[in-house]
């Protein structure tokens, strides 16, 4: 049996990469059921599991309702019939233990993380801000004497390397934003082709619109879909008439907050829609 210790370190591990994830817990057993109160499991956004509540069908529409509660951002209790007849409100899982579990669904969201593809001028000052206003930031690069601790000291990591392997490597989770700013239009297409099919909850691109209409249309002869498309800000930052590197960095700080609290403006609707 996996402990709750092992649990709570799965989930910690998937959070520190970008990804959600609902931990469940029985709070309350009536009659006899598979579990105590107290057993815990975890789901992450790509399915997969930690732990038990019993499993069966119990589990599967369990892990159904957290991958729900996971794409809505919603955390929710749920209440599961194990005998013929449950009760009212009660989720019937066709087993025949004689009781009910009730578990609460926790969707843990990982601290905002801000991708920079792009050590460049714009990236010194977006890396500061990114810093003041709380996000966790990585910056990744193809030319380590641009991206190096020196530069950007507030970073958790820094990627280098042959930079067609390092996108590939890349995890980038639903929550994350991602700023491509390389300047290199062949490498800033092929971050952006790379990373859009991980599907941030943003993705900026720093450029004029020529650049950026040259660069979609590419996108689309590739096969990216109009779906992936919509998550692309470009030419990103809020219109601001930025000039300079740090007016441009403002702009950029400035919308991926606006993104951010207008993605939490939903989740507090879907609670109250819930409710």
């Amino acid at each position: 049996m996996v402990s709750d210790v092992e649990v709570l370190d799965w989930v910690l591990q998937f959070l520190n990469r970008g990804k959600r994830v609902a931990l469940c817990t029985v709070i309350e057993k009536r009659g006899s059921g598979p579990r105590d109160q107290g057993a815990k499991m975890a789901v992450n956004e790509d399915g997969q599991v930690i732990g038990t509540i019993g499993g069966g069908s119990l589990e599967r529409a369990l892990i159904d309702l957290c991958l729900k509660a996971l794409e809505e951002g919603v955390s929710r209790k749920v209440i599961f019939s194990l005998r013929p007849k449950g009760g009212k409100g009660t989720i019937d899982t066709g087993l025949i233990c004689g009781g009910e579990l009730t578990i609460f669904i926790d969707v843990i969201e990982p601290k905002c993380k801000i991708i920079l593809v792009g050590a460049g001028h714009v990236a010194l000052p977006l890396a500061k801000l990114a810093d003041i206003v709380g996000f966790n930031l990585v910056v990744v690069d193809n030319d380590e004497k641009l991206a190096n601790k020196e530069r950007f000291p507030t970073a958790e990591k820094i990627i280098t390397g042959d930079f067609n392997e390092i996108l590939d490597e890349l995890e980038v989770g639903s929550s994350d934003f991602v700023v491509i700013a390389h300047g290199e239009p062949e490498h800033d297409y092929m971050a952006l082709e790379k990373i859009i099919k991980k599907r941030p909850a943003y993705i900026g691109l720093l450029g004029s619109k020529t650049k950026v209409a040259t660069l979609i249309k590419k996108l689309k002869e590739a096969g990216i879909s109009d779906n992936d498309i919509k998550t692309l800000h470009a030419p990103i930052g809020l219109d601001i008439n930025a000039q300079t590197p740090e007016e441009i960095a403002v702009s950029i700080i400035a919308e991926i907050i606006k993104e951010r609290r207008k993605a939490l403006i939903i989740q507090e609707e879907n609670v109250e829609s819930s409710s």
